[in-house]
């Protein structure tokens, strides 16, 4: 399989924001872990801080890879332009987030994108996103 992980704002500092949420580790070095846990599977690894980079890159690889792991990070709860472009797509999208949402603030209570996705994980930490490879192998497989 051919998977995207797509990380959103905030998310090219992990293991120097706020590691008693996110972790002391950078997602490159996981990235790297996952490429090796993972090695039958082609991984991808693309991160942006800005929206329309998200979409843009939803758009391009929407019809042609098997999955996409996609932590939307905070536009989780405010875009409903990244909602309409993962529904907009033929390719499935599990979303992920590294910690437990339902523990944190209010206004993160609310995901746009969860119901246009095939599953979501949250508070699991960077493990989340080898839960979601693993599902979308599991779909695929089908």
């Amino acid at each position: 399989m051919k998977i995207l992980i797509l990380n959103g704002p905030n998310l090219n500092l992990l293991g120097r924001r706020e590691p008693e949420i996110y972790g002391n580790r950078s997602f490159e070095d996981f990235f790297e872990e996952l490429q090796k846990r993972f090695s039958e599977h082609q991984l991808v690894y693309f991160q942006s801080n800005h929206e329309g980079a998200l979409i843009d890159k939803l758009h391009e690889v929407g019809f042609s890879y098997d999955g996409i792991v996609f932590n939307p990070g905070a536009y989780t709860h405010t875009s409903i332009a990244l909602r309409d472009a993962i529904s907009g797509i033929n390719t499935s999208v599990f979303e992920v987030h590294i910690s437990n949402l339902a523990t944190r603030e209010d206004f993160r209570q609310v995901s746009y994108v969860k119901d246009v996705c095939i599953g979501s994980i949250n508070g699991m930490g960077l493990e989340g996103y080898a839960v979601a490879i693993e599902e979308l192998a599991k779909l695929s497989a089908k």
